[in-house]
């Protein structure tokens, strides 16, 4: 019999921490994920649990990043009073109860000098005195890594304000369903969006089975293949390609013209060798396993790899990242894949390009990305109330273990830019991939 070690809180709520705050708000922004309502019930029921009293903010920083005196901010479309009436039953709900955006107050910050600009630093100081007019005294952020970049941004912006005047402690939540942030593990949402983009491949092979079809599925993950290898993988797709497999003769250089006239090199996509080693895993179905279809998956940061040519006329958003949606990675890649294959072949084979990832967002939240959450919002409450903690990122290890990470290890300090965690190379994640997906010897 295993011997229970009595801690004497078994059945016991844990105790009330002697906190001073009285007011807290809770921000969401950048794209939604599942579970996000899981961190902000929790982060706010522990909070009102403990006396004190929790606005959410509306759409991100779209009303704080244009605060001005003469024109204060209003309850209902600005913020509203988060009550345990409002989270009713919200912890497993689809959605975003406080809505989003992707208004960025620190977008004309990109060193530590910056900071002693009026001009550049005006959106976060719109955001502090918007908080200050409305009593807040600490700031609960939740989003991906430009959010944390932002949160990052306020945080120093106050640490360069005159002696005596009053701080806002800021605590961040990491959220994307990438899941390349680094400081965790996993991020809430991920194991949802895999599963239901897993579903849809599965679904969309029995569809290129009965049509002697090829699906060439872009899925969403900017940065890193995470989001792309694990619907590859519980999907059953035939071949995955993400950023991390640009190398070798997969990659190549060219030369751009910056903005201020200066040259430099950036890496870029061999398209040609691409295309051709997708062409090769459907001959090789064909060959040795007498399958005419089957499904591709591609991440959409591939997008960023594109040689410029492919890339002008393309938008670009308050972060600077282009707007991928446009490229339409998918339809460009299913065209000359089709043509590739016919080539070298002589014979037609359909290939449709398909976007994936919107529809997995907001998805009906698993039990894990819930649990996960829910320990993250709470993580918000124990960083603030019980640690006094400001400028640190909860984390979430092991048995849903918190743990606590500065600012400073996350971003760097002199670009002000977080670091990307991408699949590694050669790891157990990427080979399992491999193992399954339809053997090619390169």
């Amino acid at each position: 019999m295993t011997e229970i070690r009595d801690t004497g809180a078994s059945l016991s709520r844990p105790p009330k921490a002697a906190h001073q705050f009285r007011r807290v708000a809770i921000l969401f922004a950048g794209g939604p994920a599942p579970a996000a309502n899981a961190v902000i019930s929790t982060a706010a029921i522990s909070f009102l649990r403990n006396d004190c009293e929790v606005i959410g903010m509306k759409h991100g920083y779209s009303s704080l990043a244009e605060y001005s005196a003469d024109s204060p901010l209003v309850e209902g479309s600005d913020f509203v009073q988060v009550t345990p009436t409002f989270l009713k039953r919200s912890r497993s709900s689809q959605g975003i109860l406080l809505g989003t955006a992707r208004t960025n107050p620190g977008r004309l910050i990109s060193s530590p000098a910056h900071f002693d600009d009026p001009t550049r630093v005006a959106p976060l100081k719109n955001v502090y005195d918007g908080l200050r007019s409305l009593g807040v005294e600490a700031l609960i952020s939740i989003g991906g890594d430009d959010t944390l970049k932002t949160a990052n941004k306020f945080k120093l912006y106050q640490d360069r304000l005159p002696a005596g005047s009053v701080k806002i402690p800021v605590v961040h939540l990491p959220k994307t369903i990438d899941n390349d942030y680094m400081g965790i593990d996993f991020t809430f949402g991920y194991f949802t969006a895999v599963d239901t983009l897993g579903t849809e491949i599965r679904n969309l092979l029995y569809d290129a089975e009965a049509g002697r079809t090829y699906y060439l599925c872009e899925t969403m993950g900017r940065s890193a293949g995470w989001l792309s290898y694990g619907a590859a993988i519980a999907g059953e797709a035939s071949l995955v390609i993400s950023v991390e497999d640009i190398y070798g003769k997969f990659r190549g250089e060219e030369t751009v013209t910056q903005a201020n006239g200066q040259t430099k090199t950036k890496p870029v996509m061999n398209t040609e060798e691409v295309v051709k080693r997708i062409v090769k895993t459907m001959r090789a179905r064909e060959e040795r396993e007498d399958k005419q279809f089957g499904v591709i998956v591609m991440a959409e940061g591939l997008a960023e790899y594109l040689p410029s040519r492919n890339l002008e006329g393309i938008p670009r958003d308050d972060h600077g990242h282009i707007s991928i949606a446009h490229v339409q990675l998918g339809r460009m890649f299913a065209k000359l894949v089709a043509d590739e294959y016919q080539r070298q072949t002589g014979r037609v084979r359909k290939v449709v390009g398909l976007q994936l990832g919107y529809e997995a967002r907001c998805a009906q939240p698993h039990a894990f990305d819930i649990i996960l959450g829910s320990q993250l919002g709470v993580g918000a409450y124990r960083a603030l109330a019980e640690r006094g903690l400001n400028g640190v990122m909860v984390s979430v290890s092991g048995q849903f273990d918190l743990d606590y990470v500065p600012f400073e290890e996350l971003v760097d300090p002199n670009t002000l830019v977080t670091v990307v965690r991408y699949v590694e190379q050669g790891s157990d994640f990427q080979s399992l991939a491999r193992f399954l997906e339809t053997f090619v010897n390169e």
